[in-house]
């Protein structure tokens, strides 16, 4: 199966929110209740939210397409669109997340690597992440990847505040 790698743009805002929220709930949907699930889907991804960090010159957003079709995405953020204040040297990788379907066909690698390049591109010389601490299947990925722990933050779904380990790869 081939994937090819695009920009999003604002255009395509409407594609990003069903690629969004799609994901999220297959990722978490299990492990989290469906009041806290609704109540952070509808702040992280509506349109006007999403639109915004479009918007913003430090986002950058990539779909990853098989044929026609979303397969996957990711979110990038560097400066002050930064989750948190890591310096102007990182690039965060705020979201990779792909559809259950397309899953264990290489497009998480796929798009660490576009990560990875785009940190090149702009001089970075660490990348960094945050992942939560009962997402096992991450967690291995990125340490086989070459992240290494080195904090941890709260992260809240809905108002269930939850710890995502800081992850951070030196380039």
């Amino acid at each position: 199966m081939g994937f090819n790698i695009k920009k999003c743009t604002l255009e395509e805002v409407m594609q990003l929110q069903e690629i969004s929220t799609t994901t999220f709930k297959e990722t978490f949907g299990e492990q989290n209740s469906p009041e806290h699930m609704e109540a952070y889907l509808e702040k992280a991804f509506n349109v006007e939210q999403l639109e915004r960090e479009l918007a913003n010159p430090d986002s950058h957003f990539f779909f990853a397409l098989a044929e026609d079709e979303v397969a996957a995405y990711l979110k990038l953020n560097t400066d002050g669109a930064q989750s948190e204040e890591m310096g102007s040297d990182a690039l965060e990788i705020e979201r990779i997340y792909v559809k259950s379907a397309f899953q264990k066909h290489g497009l998480g690698r796929l798009l660490l690597n576009r990560a990875l390049e785009m940190a090149g591109e702009l001089g970075k010389s660490k990348v960094w992440l945050g992942v939560w601490e009962h997402n096992e299947n991450a967690l291995s990925f990125y340490k086989k990847k070459g992240f290494v722990q080195t904090g941890a933050h709260s992260f809240y779904m809905g108002d269930d505040e939850q710890t995502d380990l800081i992850m951070v790869k030196e380039l």
